[in-house]
């Protein structure tokens, strides 16, 4: 979660067999732990039949345990499981379709190469067969490192600057809204949460607004991200800035102001990947609300990270649902929320604490993310475990 974001991702929702017990789970999470530790060495697991594509890892992180979904958290610690571990509220923008929606177990994959995330994913789904099948599986790209001025966030498929005020990892706000130190108490000691949003974008009504109306209804430049208020992507915009006719620079609908609150522990760390599939029976337009037809099936997959889904997530969704004119382009179609748990020892599993049989977490409390990830020390010695990182 601290790493620069990577170039492509797979999010795989997984639903475990009827009849998986606890034990069960136990070792499926150790094999993921195992084998995801391997890749992201370049080590080939000792079941990994094309260990040649393991060479590269490409800066691959790999999320697993990640998502103890309500079935899954119910089974192994049902006095661990949080309050807030259920689907988000019903909002009235929200199109939810079941295919990319829940699930169990949750396994997110980054990397810079798409062949070594489709590797990388094969494998564990291999090891995941005899327990849990899939549920849904959301591909996602962003920018390819050094595409991009450094400092500049990415764009998604509006050409709009996306992700630019998210806490940035290593500092305290980060620890603040991922980890609830000071903050939103977290479910378990170095635990956090994964809200995960697919979101349906309307391109060709988007092609119908000029420049001027893309940004009102933005609230920030497209050309370079900065508010209507400033000069630069992060510069703190003006609310209270009026024009020349004493209307908000910023309006009231404006997503800028609308994504905001006075509550400052209304926070959460995103990430999101863009998504373009192609549309075999395309009409050549989508129409205004609808989420099928056009010449592409495009939006973003939607990562937010925070301590308290309930107190986090969901008073920003609210806002978003009552008045955010991008509402008029966008559309949710997805939407799974995850416990995360906090990362393991050395010969531990990422999730081991929830059975009561683990030593004090390895990693530092900027690294406990639920996640595996075994990298070298300069290219010299044994490799050393620790949490993986990922990026805002």
């Amino acid at each position: 979660m601290a790493t620069a974001p990577q170039a492509f991702a797979a999010f795989v929702a997984l639903d475990l067999h009827r009849d998986t017990t606890r034990d069960a789970v136990r070792r499926l999470l150790r094999v993921l732990s195992e084998d995801a530790a391997a890749l992201t060495q370049g080590r080939a697991p000792v079941a990994d039949q094309e260990p040649w594509l393991t060479v590269n890892p490409a800066r691959l992180t790999v999320t697993l345990g990640l998502g103890l979904g309500p079935r899954l958290l119910g089974l192994v610690a049902p006095d661990r499981a949080p309050a807030w571990l259920r689907p988000l509220p019903s909002f009235s923008i929200d199109r939810l379709e079941e295919r990319w929606s829940d699930g169990d177990l949750l396994l997110q994959f980054c990397a810079d190469d798409r062949l070594t995330v489709a590797h990388a994913q094969r494998v564990l789904l291999k090891d995941s067969r005899s327990f849990a099948a899939v549920r849904w599986v959301q591909d996602g790209f962003r920018h390819t490192v050094g595409s991009v001025p450094d400092g500049q966030s990415m764009r998604n498929l509006f050409g709009q600057v996306d992700g630019t005020v998210t806490p940035r990892a290593g500092s305290a706000e980060f620890e603040r809204v991922v980890h609830g130190r000071d903050g939103f108490p977290p479910w378990i000691q170095d635990g956090t949460s994964l809200v995960v949003r697919r979101i349906a974008m309307n391109l060709d009504t988007w092609d119908e607004a000029d420049t001027p109306a893309r940004e009102d209804a933005v609230g920030r430049r497209l050309r370079d991200g900065a508010p209507l208020t400033g000069g630069a992507e992060h510069d703190e915009p003006d609310l209270a800035a009026r024009g020349p006719l004493n209307f908000p620079v910023i309006a009231d609908y404006a997503h800028v102001r609308r994504s905001r609150s006075e509550d400052p522990r209304e926070r959460i760390h995103r990430r999101a990947y863009n998504y373009d599939l192609p549309v075999a029976d395309a009409s050549g337009t989508r129409g205004r609300g609808a989420t099928t037809g056009g010449v592409s099936d495009a939006g973003m997959v939607f990562a937010a990270y925070c301590s308290d889904v309930d107190r986090q997530v969901v008073p920003i969704q609210r806002r978003l649902d009552e008045l955010d004119m991008l509402n008029a382009w966008t559309t949710p179609v997805g939407s799974a929320v995850f416990a995360v748990p906090p990362g393991c020892a050395e010969g531990g599993f990422v999730g081991d604490v929830l059975f009561g049989d683990c030593g004090p977490p390895l990693w530092g409390p900027a690294h406990a993310h639920g996640r595996a990830r075994a990298e070298r020390d300069n290219g010299d010695g044994p490799p050393r475990r620790r949490g993986a990182d990922e990026g805002d």
